[in-house]
């Protein structure tokens, strides 16, 4: 990704790729879009794709492929066994992340399951910089818990620190001196901290903590999953390493790790994911849950086809204007918000543009779902669709929801700037409006937990009285 500086003024983010295949979207009236989120229970994650003109929801299995993506496509060898597709991702692993073995599967989570499955027993801690929602429920149902250790700064929606995703070392080294080394299978580091804004882990944080863990005899895991934009911003924002290649970078990064997972879906745009490191008996340890859960240990209920496209993801992510993209167009948006007073999250991150529902709609109550009720709002008056963080993904009375969110995710090579700028735009004017925006309420309030789908319904008709306000703006 490059950035022009335009000699009317200003800079802006130049796509450094052309488009060849295009997907037709379509923006709805507002009245169907009302209707669309009555169906949905005015969850976002409920809504249907093709209700969605620009989805931001995330960048999960949704980033576009390049040339040589698609084309790895009609090289797979789907045998079942031992297909040829294993071999060249696995070569691939060894080159990049220098790890020895490598267990394919179908996502993510699935990833977490079965390190879950394998290592974590009853009474067992996870230290942790932040938690993801999935990891610490994987944790949960084998017994265990994760105890975060973030720093104090990563828990601020504002500021100018480059990597707010830190851990707090001191806190890890007494909690390591405290705890029976046999209670702790591992320290586990993300990279690029998605529930606080995507914000990025430095390398010398990343190394220390390798080092206090190691000395404590404990292993280090590390998510990968946001890795490209971590590794970017190391490069960007760390004179130290600013002269680095990409290579170089995110070798140091998984050195530190002994054990790496990721989803494919986000690194290394194909819909997979992975487990890889050189110990042996770990690496059997986990092999022996694929069968269980995944498919065979040379596919991992991946399609063939996805190895590969995934092997030469993995080639594109070590390409600086590849994995930049996202992150500039996200600097883009944060620098155009806070020009126009809409409060974000800063520094700009990874993986999307975080509004901060908190100072958005402060004249609601902190129990009165901010980001789920902004996120209706914003879908309602522009088609775009959003991911609320906060009350109705986290369990309220947990610490782990500090704040209120919504996720303007910038799936890789799918936008242009004028769908970024229409999205500014749109939102702009909501917070001008902001007062409009109502409380929300669970659809059934007798449920003692919910889920992030469940339905959630406006208090009163404010969505009504929005939908009137902005189709007299005459921006329908």
């Amino acid at each position: 990704m490059s950035k022009i500086k335009l000699y009317g003024g200003g800079v802006i983010p130049v796509e450094m790729h052309r488009v060849s295949t295009v997907h037709t979207i379509r923006l709805i009236p507002i009245e169907d879009r009302l209707k669309a989120m009555d169906e949905a229970g005015n969850c976002s994650y409920n809504l249907k794709a093709e209700d969605v003109f620009i989805d931001m929801l995330t960048d999960s299995g949704f980033n576009a492929m390049s040339d040589e993506q698609a084309g790895a496509f009609h090289v797979a060898d789907f045998s079942y066994a031992g297909g040829a597709g294993y071999y060249r991702m696995a070569d691939k692993i060894r080159e990049i992340l220098g790890k020895e073995y490598f267990v394919p599967v179908h996502q993510g989570r699935a990833c977490e399951n079965m390190l879950a499955r394998a290592f974590v027993k009853p009474g067992d801690l996870i230290p942790t910089n932040f938690h993801f929602c999935t990891f610490a429920t994987q944790v949960q149902l084998a017994g265990g818990a994760v105890v975060e250790m973030l720093q104090d700064k990563g828990l601020v929606t504002g500021g100018d620190d480059g990597f707010k995703g830190d851990y707090d070392l001191d806190q890890l080294e007494r909690f390591l001196s405290e705890t029976p080394k046999e209670r702790v299978p591992f320290v586990r580091i993300e990279a690029g901290t998605n529930l606080i804004g995507g914000q990025p882990i430095s390398m010398d944080n990343i190394n220390a903590v390798a080092e206090i863990a190691h000395r404590h005899g404990v292993r280090t895991l590390l998510d990968m999953s946001l890795a490209m934009d971590n590794i970017h911003f190391i490069k960007v924002r760390d004179e130290k390493r600013k002269d680095m290649t990409v290579r170089e970078i995110t070798r140091e990064l998984a050195d530190a790790a002994d054990i790496i997972y990721f989803s494919g879906r986000k690194l290394g745009f194909a819909r997979g994911g992975g487990i890889c490191m050189n110990d042996r008996a770990d690496f059997l340890n986990v092999r022996g849950y694929v069968s269980t859960f995944e498919g065979f240990p040379s596919f991992g209920g991946m399609s063939s086809a996805e190895l590969e496209v995934m092997r030469v993801g993995f080639d594109d992510t070590m390409n600086e204007d590849v994995i930049s993209q996202g992150p500039d167009y996200i600097e883009y948006m944060v620098e155009e918000f806070k020009k126009r007073g809409v409060p974000v999250v800063t520094p700009a991150g990874g993986l999307g543009c975080h509004l901060d529902a908190d100072r958005f709609c402060a004249h609601l109550g902190k129990k009165e779902f901010r980001a789920a009720a902004l996120a209706a709002a914003i879908y309602l008056i522009s088609g775009v669709r959003g991911m609320e963080r906060g009350l109705s993904s986290e369990k309220p009375e947990d610490s782990i929801c500090p704040f209120e969110l919504v996720r303007l995710a910038v799936p890789r090579r799918v936008y242009t700037l004028s769908h970024i700028m229409y999205v500014i735009d749109r939102v702009t004017w909501l917070y001008e409006h902001r007062e409009m925006i109502g409380a929300m309420k669970w659809e059934d309030e007798s449920k003692e937990e919910h889920s992030f789908i469940d339905f959630i319904r406006p208090v009163g008709d404010w969505r009504e009285k929005l939908a009137a306000e902005y189709k007299k703006a005459g921006l329908e």
